[in-house]
């Protein structure tokens, strides 16, 4: 995906990293649309647990997703500290609830790994790879599958 309007340089990809509990994990920044504070979330009746609820973002009702719970992991207790990334996915406009963004990280196409065979298929939906940044291993996101269709007809 080459950007003309960027100063990176080609065949190298830009990535917000952001951190939930001590693990890392990252999107390409082509997909985020803003950072946000925390706002409290509307609950959706018959939503799945994941999905805290929904957000008015300028006129947009916009679906909240507890990444940390989506990913199997302590769900998230959310505080002032914690953050909504705004991100366009392939079907819909999504928050991602996470605990803190970390940084803004140019890394070459090639330095992401597959995800590891050990990894169950339901962990090799949600992780397209995995790269080593700054000594720590950080998981790349499969945006698209974050959202099952169900939820996404129904937000």
């Amino acid at each position: 995906m080459a950007d003309t309007e960027s100063s990176v340089k080609p065949g190298i990809r830009e990535y917000i990293t952001f951190r939930i509990g001590t693990q890392y994990f990252c999107v390409d920044i082509m997909s985020v649309r803003e950072i946000r504070g925390w706002t409290p979330a509307t609950a959706l009746p018959h939503a799945p647990g994941f999905v805290r609820g929904v957000i008015n973002l300028r006129g947009i009702v916009l679906p909240i997703v507890d990444l940390a719970e989506r990913l199997g992991l302590t769900p998230a207790v959310p505080s002032a500290r914690h953050v909504i990334i705004v991100l366009q996915t392939a079907r819909q406009i999504i928050g991602l609830l996470v605990d803190a963004v970390s940084d803004i990280t140019a890394q070459p196409a090639d330095s992401v790994q597959p995800t590891p065979e050990i990894s169950s298929e339901m962990a090799k939906s949600f992780v397209l790879g995995v790269m080593t940044i700054e000594d720590r291993l950080v998981s790349l996101i499969a945006l698209d599958n974050l959202m099952p269709n169900l939820v996404g007809d129904a937000a």
